[in-house]
This record gives structure tokens, sequence and C-alpha cells, in this order.
């Protein structure tokens, strides 16, 4: 039997579980998240539109080319594909904080992207999938219902970050007070589940992670990758690239795999590549920012944050 061909075993309890732990990850950034984030976002519309544009648009690009490049097996490619078109994650925040990076866009951009990927998930899933020539094959053999993906998308994320919204405006006191808390438990919650789901499948993990290892390895590399490229090459300051960098490289794989037992029914390669790109995403994240954060700080210091690695030459402000 091929990793294409497995199915992952999870009981209808432990969904519901992935799907509060995800909706309370959501309610987390929504505490957190005030009016003044989006109008922030409108204050540095070029890294925005950066961020946007290389999560919605050539991330997934470049996975549709990576997952041919390596020829990997359909359910492997899908499984890329979905991560690509997942949300940030909202660990984003703290890699960037680890960073000495930007850590208001960093939240800003979370708050605003995540609400546009309400209806571009699904959107992007079923057009990138869609035209993988082996992939597209599982789109078609589960007949991929967008407006029962969006609706259950709108339950995770929406609708938990507008009840949190609401009580960061109404209760702000209350919301700095629990906020802390509510992230790191949902964090950790998530961590705990992604290994437990790998350890209650570990005969399909250990006989199939060799063939996820070196694919996941890459798609995250060139993730983080192609989120400080586009942050430089569109004339950001290192201070906001490294905000932008781990905005792109960082995903909800915790999302992606739930969405794999909601609507594919645990296929083994899609579900490994979730799982262990949740696992990996966070060692490499953190690897990252470690060693910007070790950095010494060169240079003016000024609007770009004290202490935060930007050179000379990275001073110039965005637009």
């Amino acid at each position: 039997m091929t990793i294409d061909d497995a199915i992952l075993n999870f009981s209808p309890g432990s969904l519901i579980a992935l799907s509060v732990v995800l909706g309370l990850i959501m309610f987390g950034i929504a505490l957190d998240t005030s009016i003044e984030d989006f109008r922030a976002v409108l204050k540095a519309p070029r890294a925005f539109a950066i961020a946007l544009v290389a999560q919605l648009v050539l991330l997934p690009a470049v996975t549709f080319g990576l997952t041919l490049l390596l020829q990997v097996g359909p359910s492997i490619a899908l499984g890329m594909i979905l991560v690509a078109c997942c949300p940030p994650g909202n660990i984003s925040q703290v890699l960037t904080y680890r960073a000495r990076g930007n850590v208001a866009l960093s939240v800003s951009m979370t708050a605003v992207t995540n609400v546009v990927y309400i209806v571009m998930l699904p959107v992007n899933l079923s057009l990138w999938g869609g035209w993988h020539p082996t992939a597209s094959a599982i789109l078609e053999s589960v007949s991929l219902n967008g407006w029962q993906m969006l609706l259950e998308i709108v339950l995770i994320i929406g609708l938990p970050f507008a009840v949190g919204f609401a009580i960061k405006h109404r209760w702000p006191a209350f919301a700095k007070k629990v906020q802390p808390t509510v992230k790191w438990v949902s964090l950790l919650a998530l961590l705990g589940f992604i290994i437990a789901a790998l350890a209650g499948n570990f005969q399909f993990f250990i006989a199939y992670v060799g063939v996820v290892l070196l694919a996941v390895f890459l798609h995250d590399a060139v993730a983080l990758g192609l989120g400080y490229a586009s942050a430089r090459l569109g004339g950001l300051a290192l201070y906001e690239a490294k905000a932008v960098t781990f905005e792109v490289g960082i995903r909800n794989a915790g999302l992606g795999l739930g969405l794999v037992f909601a609507f594919f029914g645990g296929l083994g390669g899609m579900a490994v590549v979730a799982g262990w790109w949740g696992i990996w995403d966070i060692i490499a994240g953190l690897a990252l920012a470690t060693w910007w954060g070790r950095r010494k700080a060169r240079g003016a210091t000024g609007a770009s944050g004290p202490d935060s690695g930007v050179t000379a030459n990275d001073t110039e402000a965005v637009a």
C-alpha cells in the first residue's frame, strides 16, 4: 500500500477537539486585535500588499512548481498545496518578537489576512489543486464542496474571531488579562494534538515520513525564503522584512490537518504532510528567529526599533 492509499484513523471526538483548539487559537488572536490593527495596515500599505501577494499568489504558485519538480505522489502534492493555501499561524507574532522584528506589523497582518483567508482558502485550494496533473484526481474523487469548506472555515476561523474581537472591544481589560493564557494554551494544545495524531498513527508515520521529510523541509525553507525575498525586493527595511518572512513562512498547518480529516478522509500523504509541517515549521521558524534575535544590532535603531538588528542600509521607511 502506498502513501496515496493510506488512510489515517481519527475518532469523531478527536476531530471535534481539533476544531475547538483551532477556534481557540483564532479567539486568542482576536483578543489581541483592535480596530487600530486594521488601521495600522492602511498606514503600511506596501508591507501589507507584499505579504498578501506573497501568501495568496506566490506561495501557492511556487508550491505548485515544487511538487512538479520533486515529482511527489498525488496526496503529498495536494497536502503541500493545502498547507500553502492555509492562513498564517499566530506563532508568527512570537517569532517576529524573538527575531526583533516589527511585532505590531505582524499582529496587524495576521489579523487582516486571517479574515481574507476565510474566502481565499477554498478558492486557492480548488484552483491550484484542480490544475495539478495528478492531485486534481483526488479533488474530483472527493467531490470537494467549496461552499461546505467555506462554512467549515467560517465556523473555525470567522466565528471565534468575531466573538474574540467583540470581547476585546467591549471589555478590553478582561481581554488583555486572559489573552496570554488563551494564546499559549491553544498553541500548546495544537502542538500536542499534532503529536498525538502522529503517535496515534505511528505505523503510517514511520512508514511514510521519509517520503515527506525532504518535501516539507524544502517547502518550509521556500516559504520562509519567499517571504524574506518578497519583502526585500519590495523595498522594506529588515525590521519589517522579518515580520513578512514569518507571516508568509508560518502556516496554520493545524487547520490544514483538520480539513484533511473533514474533507479528505484522513488521506495519508495529506495528513502526514500537514502534521509534520506543523512541527517542523515551528522548529525552523524558531531557529531563524533565534539567529536573527542574537545578531548584534548594527547601524541606526530609531524608527526600526531598538536592538532590531537593522543595518545602516535598512533604515528606509515603509511606504
